[in-house]
């Protein structure tokens, strides 16, 4: 009796030559891929640091529409006498008042007059990391004896002042002399509480700069915040974002942008360091080509590392009367 019997077909396996075709072929689609992905994710991160530097440009105007016209401070008064940065003052506006209402629970209502009042470990649990502090580009980790967890990217600009460096090297200095944008020659670091001294928006002194009364160039004319890098910067380092003096307002124009970045300080010498103020207190990011601000009307501009640097000054300068020109 016949009897039909199926037979499954042979089944071959790839060739060597065929696999290796098919990896060369995968290695070519995630090489073309890998590139357009790392775009979208910085297109994000740029988008997400202009989002919080226009909230806190916002910020700042509303604390000054209910505290005399007066911009936040970027310090208090003199170096025994802690209050805190800007960044403290903004945080009712910010949507973090149990935050604030924490730390003047601690120091005394508001964030009152005792030297050192927002100094020392309590304030570590009081405030904490600042929810919209970091622009998610910037990878830095922190120094080894801390995190990355109380730092800031947002700095608010000290304009064209003086910063010279502890180490003899000051090739930035220069740029905020008398003669060369329109104003005039300022005291290092924004060290005054006179506001005459004061070339931007920002010291860390307190320093009274009113808005807009303080600002006769215009507010669309004028930096009020700019992003930074801690990996490049010793104040900003210190990780405690509420310290008037741990980088909150040391940034100054007179250095150009992006042109001290984390892997360019070097171990050897004090001039290629981060405490070569004159060097490192200068507005950086991780963004190709160029840094975010915050103007003074809220708007927000990337600017590039090319601008012309007197054009970049004026920007920074609440009160050179110059015109800046076109700067995007």
């Amino acid at each position: 009796m016949f009897r039909f019997r199926f037979r499954w077909p042979v089944a071959h396996g790839f060739t060597l030559i065929e696999l290796l075709v098919v990896i060369a072929i995968i290695a070519i689609l995630i090489a073309l891929l890998v590139p357009a992905v790392q775009k979208v994710r910085e297109a994000a991160a740029r988008i997400q640091c202009q989002n919080q530097l226009k909230q806190l440009a916002l910020a700042c105007h509303n604390y000054a529409d209910t505290n005399k016209r007066q911009l936040p401070p970027g310090g208090y008064y003199n170096w025994g006498d802690n209050r805190g940065s800007w960044l403290v003052y903004t945080l009712p506006y910010m949507e973090q008042t149990a935050m604030f209402g924490r730390a003047t629970q601690l120091a005394g209502a508001p964030l009152a007059t005792t030297p050192n009042s927002i100094a020392g470990a309590a304030y570590t649990n009081a405030f904490g990391p600042l929810p919209y502090g970091r622009c998610p580009s910037d990878d830095w980790a922190g120094q080894p004896q801390n995190t990355a967890g109380a730092v800031s990217n947002y700095v608010g600009s000290l304009g064209p002042q003086c910063a010279i460096g502890p180490c003899g090297y000051n090739p930035n200095q220069q740029f905020c002399m008398t003669g060369y944008a329109g104003y005039q020659t300022s005291p290092d670091h924004g060290n005054s509480q006179a506001n005459t001294d004061i070339r931007g928006l920002f010291n860390r002194i307190g320093a009274t700069i009113m808005f807009p009364a303080s600002i006769p160039d215009g507010t669309s004319n004028t930096i009020l915040i700019g992003e930074a890098l801690p990996g490049s910067h010793d104040h900003l380092a210190m990780n405690h974002w509420w310290d008037y003096n741990n980088g909150a307002s040391h940034c100054t124009t007179i250095i150009p942008i992006n042109s001290f970045l984390p892997e360019l300080a070097l171990n050897t010498t004090c001039q290629n360091q981060p405490s070569n103020w004159n060097i490192s207190w200068g507005f950086s990011s991780r963004h190709s080509g160029g840094t975010n601000f915050a103007f003074a009307d809220g708007s927000i501009h990337f600017i590039s590392q090319t601008i012309n640097h007197v054009t970049y000054q004026r920007l920074g300068c609440r009160n050179d009367g110059q015109p800046t020109g076109n700067y995007e």
